[in-house]
């Protein structure tokens, strides 16, 4: 049986996440952002310690340091992601949060062409927060960006806990420990999934679509296709995700955050566009929200 070709994995892997994404955000109403963040976490690491089945006995004090880092990240860029998309369309919450990876290209690329791209990106979030007839208040914006920033950290820790765990081993034990920081937030969806089991259904999903699904597919296309080919394939992440909303969701962007979301995808295309990386295990932007 042929495998796929990766580009292919990779588009897969951003429909996956962005149509995990629109179900998180359909079951605030019953379960809370924190709920949904905690059982989402819980489920997906319970499903992937049941698939790779982490050896920790033989880990290092150095493997259990990086994946406690990475679950903190995780937690973070989890939780206050889903909490901006209470106020936040999802088109525009990733356009905002996927300034925290195009920053960190940036400063690991350190070209000054970067600049040009780092300023078209800055004008595209600048839109955003001047549209006095925009969707989304500033705060929503502000947890977006924020989340944007542990995602720039997962980054740079999932590739540290790569380099002492092979496989995918510690990123069960690291979304276990992010479930574990974010279960105080995540009361309300415990109490909802017990008061109304047909939930689960959803809750799984999400776990599956937004993190199992997504992180193996990206994983399996970085064995065939170099990193920057695959950050340019990640820079239609904000398109995607605008696309979900309208489809999932009905959440209609007007031509102010159009302009803003095109703005951001043609920075994060032409930073990736100047790195001159050979292919590794990890990309510098193959993140969505495990």
């Amino acid at each position: 049986m042929r495998t796929p070709p990766a580009p292919l994995l990779v588009l897969t892997a951003i429909a996956s996440v962005q149509v995990g994404s629109s179900i998180a955000r359909g079951l605030f109403d019953d379960l809370s952002a924190g709920g949904v963040t905690f059982l989402r976490l819980a489920f997906a690491a319970l499903i992937l310690a049941a698939v790779t089945r982490p050896a920790v006995r033989g880990w290092s004090a150095a493997a259990w340091r990086a994946a406690a880092l990475l679950g903190v990240a995780m937690a973070g860029m989890n939780l206050i992601f889903y909490l901006s998309l209470r106020t936040v369309p999802l088109g525009m919450a990733v356009t905002v949060e996927f300034l925290g990876p195009l920053l960190l290209a940036l400063v690991q690329t350190r070209r000054l062409a970067d600049l040009l791209w780092a300023g078209l990106a800055a004008a595209g979030v600048l839109l955003l927060g001047l549209d006095s007839g925009g969707t989304a208040p500033l705060s929503g914006l502000l947890l977006a960006f924020l989340a944007g920033l542990f995602w720039a950290a997962y980054i740079v820790l999932s590739a540290r806990l790569g380099a002492l765990v092979p496989g995918t081993g510690g990123l069960a034990v690291s979304l276990a420990v992010g479930a574990v920081l974010v279960l105080p937030f995540g009361t309300a969806g415990v109490t909802g999934v017990i008061a109304h089991p047909g939930l689960l259904v959803g809750v799984v999903a999400v776990a599956v679509l937004s993190s199992v699904l997504s992180y193996g597919l990206e994983m399996h296309a970085l064995r065939h296709i170099p990193t920057r080919v695959f950050g340019i394939l990640m820079s239609l992440e904000p398109a995607a995700a605008a696309l979900a909303g309208l489809l999932i969701l009905n959440q209609r962007l007007g031509p102010v955050e159009i302009v803003a979301l095109v703005l951001v995808t043609l920075a994060s295309a032409g930073v990736t566009l100047a790195r001159r990386e050979p292919r590794a295990q990890v990309s510098p932007q193959a993140a969505e929200r495990l």
